[in-house]
This record gives structure tokens, C-alpha cells and sequence, in this order.
């Protein structure tokens, strides 16, 4: 059996992390992580990571923040960010800049979610 792409997904929500890792178990490994400082952290004890799809409105560090340090030190990875508002042009010059692959509404669609990743890998 194949190992399972490993996905860390960075929220400030309890019930938002816990509902991804519900959809998602089953096709991937799901690590989380409440706040980016915490992802940052994560990530550089699980090297395996492939994905990193980020909320856009934390305390402490937004979305964007955190995939802009994290992209510095794991630039192979694909990023994603989830935003419960309309694109801002943070969001947009991180798309055009490649800084994310693709950012996501919430509530979250789990289906356009995991299509997107199979996409990608």
C-alpha cells in the first residue's frame, strides 16, 4: 500500500481542523497546527510535509505570513490558502506572485479541496 501524502493544515479554529482531518484521513495524512508559529514548527520536524494549506485570518500571523516564511526554508512544497471572505489583493498577489497554488472559500467545499490536491501530486 502507498504511503499517504502528508498534508499540514494551519487554523485558528478547533472545529475547522478537526472537521479536515475527519474528510481528509482517509486519502492523507493530516498534520495541524493552530497557529502559524506552531505550522512553522511542524514543518520542520515532519520533512515529508508535500502540502500546507493555511487560513488567511489568524491572530499573530495571517495566512499569507506564514506561507511566505515557510516558503523560504520549504520552497517544494504547495501551498494553498483558505479565506472565509472574497479575494483580497493579498490573496491575489500571492497567486500571481506563486506564492500559493490556489486558495480555497470556506466553509470549505471538501470536494474542490481534494480534487485540487490530486491535481497538483
Amino acid at each position: 500500500m502507498d504511503k499517504k501524502i502528508t498534508i499540514l493544515y494551519v487554523d485558528d479554529e478547533p472545529i475547522n481542523l478537526s472537521l479536515f482531518q475527519y474528510n481528509l484521513k482517509k486519502k492523507f495524512d493530516v498534520l495541524t497546527a493552530e497557529s502559524g508559529a506552531e505550522g512553522l514548527e511542524i514543518l520542520k520536524e515532519n520533512p515529508h510535509i508535500r502540502i500546507v494549506i493555511s487560513d488567511m485570518k489568524m491572530p499573530g500571523m495571517s495566512g499569507i505570513d506564514f506561507i511566505k516564511l515557510a516558503k523560504k526554508d520549504y520552497p517544494d512544497i504547495q501551498y494553498f490558502i483558505l479565506t472565509g471572505f472574497d479575494i483580497t489583493e493579498e490573496i491575489a498577489d500571492a497567486l500571481n506572485e506563486r506564492l500559493i497554488h490556489k486558495y480555497f472559500r470556506k466553509p470549505f467545499n471538501m470536494k474542490e479541496i481534494e480534487a485540487s490536491l490530486f491535481e497538483i501530486l
